[in-house]
């Protein structure tokens, strides 16, 4: 048996089985496509896209047709698309959902017809590929063992500011979209909550022709950016924060004894563990130990 009929991505006769396929495209260098999404993409009933423009554009560079086969599918119609689609997949249709650029559903229209799919027991197949995500954590050299991705910050300089503060003390590097006439702005305001000293990177123009990735401190980017705004797609990274310095056994030693002097074991324990960002049972232990040293010296 074939390896794709094997995974039930084929018929017998080698046509695309039905179900929805969530197909990854590049995010700027057209040569940047699997093997597979190309085949995906030219044996599918429908592809439902952003821009049908865009997608045929890229169907175009490698040889094949999209007319009778797009489908606009974007924030302002997928409400309306969906049932549709759903009643493609349904009745056996092959059918792939793809974004302008990069994998669906991060910070791109899908979420809601995968969704949909998967509610009504059809098969979703994931087809692999660019991300403009981990293109930017590949090359720009800020920690990627653990990441948060916050997607698009607000646009509204309040609603952005609160929206930072909530990502403060994330223990993760931080990744982030920006349009290119805000990033000065999330830059300041990145440097004013998260302080101007954290390591941050712009990854701007991913696999395109003026690929840039500008490393620095938050407030160092913040002023450059301010001078003179960038062009293009951009992917902003933010260094996770600091681990901080623990307390030593004298210093915790320290405080314990000054907080038992006027407080019982609870509350003392309580107060030093906020004081020094130290788990709450730890500190409860030592104090225990501390206040029973102290009266059987007493």
């Amino acid at each position: 048996m074939a390896q794709g009929a094997k995974e039930g991505r084929r018929t017998a006769a080698g046509a695309l089985a039905p179900g929805l396929y969530v197909v990854a495209t590049p995010i700027g260098n057209a040569r940047d496509i699997t093997l597979r999404a190309l085949d995906v993409l030219g044996g599918a009933d429908a592809i439902a896209c952003e821009d049908t423009r865009v997608t045929a554009r890229l169907l175009g560079l490698h040889g094949m047709t999209g007319k009778g086969r797009l489908v606009p599918y974007h924030a302002h119609n997928e409400a309306r698309e969906t049932p549709r689609l759903l009643a493609r997949l349904e009745a056996g249709a092959a059918v792939a959902l793809v974004s302008d650029a990069g994998t669906p559903l991060l910070s791109d229209p899908g979420a809601r017809l995968v969704a949909a799919a998967r509610a009504a027991a059809l098969t979703v197949h994931a087809v692999p590929g660019p991300s403009a995500l981990t293109a930017a954590l590949s090359v720009a050299g800020i920690a990627m063992e653990r990441f948060h991705f916050a997607g698009f910050l607000p646009a509204r300089g309040g609603a952005r500011r609160r929206a930072v503060e909530e990502l403060k003390d994330i223990p993760a590097s931080l990744v982030l979209l920006e349009a290119p006439h805000r990033i000065a702005a999330t830059l300041a305001d990145l440097a004013a909550a998260l302080g101007g000293a954290r390591e941050a990177a712009v990854a701007r123009e991913l696999t395109k022709l003026h690929e840039e990735i500008v490393r620095g401190p938050l407030a160092d980017l913040a002023e450059r950016y301010a001078a003179a705004a960038p062009k293009g797609e951009i992917v902003l990274l933010v260094a996770p924060p600091a681990p901080s310095e623990p307390a030593g056994a004298d210093r915790l030693d320290a405080a314990l004894a000054d907080a038992l002097a006027r407080a019982s074991v609870k509350e003392a324990a309580h107060e030093v563990a906020a004081a020094l960002g130290l788990p709450r049972r730890e500190v409860y232990a030592r104090a225990l130990a501390l206040k029973g040293a102290r009266d059987g010296a007493s």
